[in-house]
């Protein structure tokens, strides 16, 4: 194995991603996902979106719970609900900011 890989921050430089109406939480690690949420709605809110898909996958559950508890202490979103059908349903939540 590669001694300079660091498996705990496999980015060490910082990154930009494009803000859109949906983030994919896929690419991230489970302990990262309350930040990227928190930071990823401040940063769509800020450019305007009004309804915005995070997506979050269906496995247990765990995911989809942190994301509605970020959701849920964000002062700017009015409401969330699963997605529907055709955009994930259960594996991700859709939120309609103020």
């Amino acid at each position: 194995m590669d001694e300079d890989i660091d498996l705990e921050n496999p980015f060490p430089e910082p990154f930009e991603l494009e803000i859109t109406d949906t983030l994919d939480l896929h690419a991230f690690a489970p302990r990262d996902v309350e930040s990227v949420t928190e930071t990823y709605l401040s940063e769509a809110f800020q450019k305007g979106f009004k309804i915005v898909r995070i997506i979050h996958g269906k496995g247990i559950g765990v995911q989809r719970d942190t994301v509605r508890r970020v959701l849920a202490k964000t002062d700017f979103v009015k409401s969330f609900k699963n997605a529907p059908e055709f955009f994930s349903s259960r594996g991700a939540t859709i939120a309609e900011f103020k």
